[in-house]
């Protein structure tokens, strides 16, 4: 399943975060760790950090929150089935995002929307408005 690299199974945990699939590319992967984003045993490292076995990763993308063990190592990007089986991930780190996504949704919902573009009569009275003043 998940290639290793030649020398002696050493993988940059940037390259080890884009081939689980938490970030879409290296870039944003290396962006979140000098972010400060991406913590490894409980300390902040640079991307160039090499990721071993066992390693515990705190993430958070994009509002929400991940806390995971380091399975296996991969250099390869792999399917997303695949990819699921290169960490393991809490309990309760999976409850709490998912109540966090319910949260945000419920937020998005509740917030109110414009009704688009003005209409050329709407656009004429802002302008008299405007200039009234």
């Amino acid at each position: 399943m998940a290639q290793q690299e030649h020398d002696d199974g050493k993988v940059r945990l940037d390259k080890w975060l884009w081939a689980a699939r938490f970030f879409k590319t290296r870039q944003l992967a290396h962006e979140a760790l000098e972010l400060g984003r991406v913590l490894v045993n409980g300390e902040r490292v640079k991307a160039s950090r090499v990721v071993k076995e066992g390693d515990r990763l705190f993430l958070r993308i994009n509002q929400l929150e991940y806390n995971v063990e380091v399975l296996q190592l991969a250099t390869q990007r792999r399917p997303a089935k695949e990819a699921v089986l290169m960490y393991r991930e809490d309990e309760a780190s999976v409850a709490a995002r998912a109540e966090r996504v319910l949260l945000l949704k419920a937020e998005h919902a509740s917030f109110p929307h414009g009704e688009g573009r003005p209409t050329k009569k709407a656009r004429r009275e802002i302008t008299r408005f405007k200039s009234s003043y």
